[in-house]
């Protein structure tokens, strides 16, 4: 870690999303320069910042990374490099070879895009009646659409090693595990949960993520829209949590900025005092990298 920064501020934009694309690109925009003219080095997106989380309107949001066909990265490469900041840009829907992927783009401060993750779970949900009439959420089939991805992403920032989750990825335990195995200090999850899972498990899945294993962690969700064309309500709360479970910043669920501190020294304290790594007993069990390392 000796070249990348060691204490930085972090800016989550919990952007409130409309079914204007060009105006949710020109309000994310808005929401980044605030947040790096205040300090921050790192700013995160939501999950499907730049149109609203349905469905079956994916397809005419989505455009094509790899072909260089879309304004929401472009404005995010501009944005990183006039202020020399990196910045997780929460994910979009990208088309690729017929297919449709939830996916975030990870731009450095020269604003190349240093690496792409596409969702690798892919969610679905079926409320009980108590949870429709309780919090109005609905039926959720995101494999009826959209395609999983199939790797795990870590990129080597100026900020640190960082790990990549979208959403339902943070329900997994095992690809944090595999994030801390490969040397990542912070794990960021652009989400979007609804109002049922939002209020058991948002923050209580943030939470274990960060305290099983001694890092940071940092979600980023859209900010509620109650007018939205959507069926799918969002619960919102972005936050911070720090290498002990302790919740460094938080916000409620209208739009916002939260800001906080990430201190990397915090993890060595933390892994100094209570070595869990050494504990583990890895001649009882193991977690296997397919790619060939031991976790």
């Amino acid at each position: 870690m000796a070249s990348h920064i060691q204490k930085f501020k972090i800016a989550l934009c919990q952007l409130l999303v409309t079914s204007d694309k060009e105006r949710n690109i020109a309000r994310a925009r808005e929401l980044i320069e605030d947040a790096a003219l205040k300090g921050s080095k790192l700013i995160v997106l939501p999950e499907m910042w730049n149109c609203p989380l349905s469905l079956q309107n994916l397809s005419k949001y989505a455009e094509d990374i790899d072909a260089q066909d879309s304004p929401s990265i472009s404005m995010l490469s501009e944005v990183a490099a006039c202020h020399e900041i990196t910045i997780i840009g929460g994910s979009i829907p990208e088309k690729a070879n017929g297919q449709l992927f939830n996916t975030c783009c990870v731009l450095g401060p020269d604003g190349q895009v240093k690496a792409k993750h596409r969702k690798v779970r892919i969610y679905y949900f079926f409320p009980s009646d108590s949870e429709i009439k309780k919090t109005g959420d609905t039926t959720f089939r995101e494999s009826d659409t959209l395609t999983a991805g199939d790797t795990p992403t870590i990129v080597d920032t100026d900020v640190g090693s960082i790990g990549i989750g979208i959403c339902h990825d943070i329900r997994f335990p095992e690809l944090a595990m595999l994030y801390r195995s490969r040397g990542a200090h912070l794990i960021c999850y652009p989400g979007a949960f609804n109002m049922s899972t939002g209020e058991l498990l948002w923050e209580l899945m943030q939470r274990s993520r960060a305290v099983d294993n001694q890092l940071f962690v940092a979600t980023c969700s859209p900010a509620r829209n109650p007018n939205a064309e959507s069926d799918y309500m969002i619960w919102g709360h972005s936050s911070l949590v720090g290498p002990f479970g302790d919740m460094i910043a938080t916000t409620g669920h209208d739009e916002a900025t939260v800001a906080g501190e990430i201190d990397y020294s915090m993890i060595h304290s933390r892994r100094e005092n209570l070595s869990l790594a050494e504990q583990r007993r890895g001649v009882i069990y193991k977690t296997v990298d397919v790619l060939g390392q031991i976790a």
